[in-house]
């Protein structure tokens, strides 16, 4: 069996997209995946239970593991623009199958992502509903779960239901509210820190490491995945218009943005309130009504819970255009392929994109929802710096203007076994999830892909 036939990194199916994407919307998009429940939710969580003060040095650890994994992007996206992202960089260098794995574990990430994404927001609605004294009927409030009377989670299921169709519109149209709320993400941002610089008690960072070693390293295991979301820039190549420069330069952009200000906000949320009591779902609100700024607390709040939108909108746009480009390989049924005449995006993909996390987000917990998302990303970050390996040995070293990863293999070494570490920091229960995961996945294509492949029929 052929499973390790290969596309040509110079031939490209023709693209039928719109290429009106800038490196600021890049930017924009990277950011608006990012920086979400990360930085609103898990630095609390984190802080309280894993590292305490020190969660900014487990940030920079996690951000050193997400520039190694940015920088394998970056010099694949430079060298290899295609559609796809991992999927497309893996089908040139290792072949079908990798590709299809690769893929797959995206479609796991990206599904999972968007579907927990909108069930925590559904829960900051919610909260919200029920301090003007409103409220759902309680089978529509959570995930399907008979014991406790809950049978659907109505909310996240009209966000999904609206980000889908919002996403179907054309491709600068989509991407404008997604700007839009990250600007208002920034503002929020900006407000917590010139507020909260000037209620930062030092004795707060007293022990700065109250877990040890360990806590830090077990703090960076849990917030690498508020990283998350980068790669989504890489799916958006086929409507970039300079995407062999662009591209790279909005992957360590937005990576790099996002390091500062999780750091920024850890250090004062952590030095505002003593870390033990940041085990909370608003943490960066809370730090405000602890200093009796009960107003901008709200106003955090209510914008939490807008900006969410922006990790919905930037992984739903990304995994509508890797369903797409999977199907323009035939690894995937190819009415998926089809495209909107009239807004020229790949309207089938993202329905059906849409329809799958809007499955999983009415009737999942998010906790059930969070465990796949966490693995499958790292282990594709595994694949990615592997491949780096093997581009360098298919294409040589890169010329003159694109992207290079230093230090090759060192630096793509160190990036794997430091996803692998991470990776070890898991249950039991995450890793048996993932093995059935994966297997689902080599059923899929030995069972369809394999056959329908466009290189098969050649």
């Amino acid at each position: 069996m052929k499973v390790f036939r290969k596309k040509s990194a110079d031939k490209q199916a023709l693209s039928y997209l719109t290429k009106e994407l800038t490196l600021k919307d890049l930017i924009m998009l990277g950011i608006g995946a990012v920086i979400g429940t990360g930085i609103f939710v898990i630095t609390g969580q984190a802080s309280a239970n894993y590292a305490g003060p020190a969660l900014s040095a487990s940030f920079i650890v996690a951000a050193i593991v997400v520039i190694l994994s940015g920088l394998c992007f970056a010099e694949f996206a430079s060298r290899v623009p295609i559609s796809g992202g991992p999927y497309g960089y893996m089908y040139v260098v290792f072949g079908e199958l990798s590709a299809w794995m690769a893929g797959w574990f995206l479609i796991c990430e990206y599904m999972l992502a968007v579907s927990s994404v909108a069930s925590g927001w559904s829960g900051y609605v919610q909260g919200f509903l029920g301090s003007i004294n409103l409220s759902l009927p309680h089978a529509l409030t959570a995930s399907y779960n008979p014991k406790e009377g809950t049978y659907v989670d109505l909310i996240a299921a009209l966000v999904i239901i609206f980000i889908t169709l919002w996403v179907t519109q054309e491709v600068k149209k989509a991407l404008r509210l997604n700007n839009l709320m990250v600007w208002v993400k920034f503002g929020i941002i900006i407000l917590f820190i010139v507020v909260g610089v000037f209620y930062v008690d030092p004795n707060n960072w007293q022990p700065f490491m109250p877990y040890g070693t360990k806590g830090i390293m077990n703090g960076a295991a849990l917030v690498f995945f508020a990283f998350l979301g980068f790669d989504a820039i890489s799916m958006a190549a086929e409507e970039v218009k300079n995407p062999q420069k662009d591209i790279p330069r909005g992957i360590i952009g937005a990576i790099v943005i996002a390091t500062l200000l999780y750091i920024t906000v850890t250090m004062i949320l952590t030095g505002i309130v003593p870390f033990e009591q940041l085990g909370i779902g608003d943490p960066v609100a809370f730090a405000m009504r602890y200093v009796n700024k009960g107003l901008i607390g709200s106003i955090i709040s209510v914008g939490a819970i807008l900006t969410l939108l922006t990790v919905t909108i930037s992984m739903l746009y990304s995994l509508a255009r890797l369903i797409y480009a999977i199907s323009k390989d035939g690894l995937l049924p190819s009415f998926l392929q089809k495209i909107d005449e009239k807004r020229r995006t790949p309207k089938n993909a993202t329905y059906v994109a849409g329809g799958i996390a809007l499955f999983f987000a009415a009737a999942f917990p998010l906790t059930i929802l969070a465990e796949l998302t966490n693995i499958t990303g790292l282990a594709c970050l595994v694949m990615m710096s592997l491949g780096i390996l093997r581009l360098r040995k298919q294409l040589g070293a890169p010329k003159k203007g694109e992207f290079r990863v230093p230090f090759v293999p060192v630096l793509p070494l160190v990036s794997v076994i430091a996803c692998i570490f991470l990776m070890t920091r898991f249950s039991g229960v995450t890793w048996l999830v993932f093995g059935i995961t994966s297997v689902i996945g080599l059923i899929i294509y030995f069972v369809y892909g394999y056959q329908h492949s466009h290189l098969n029929k050649k």
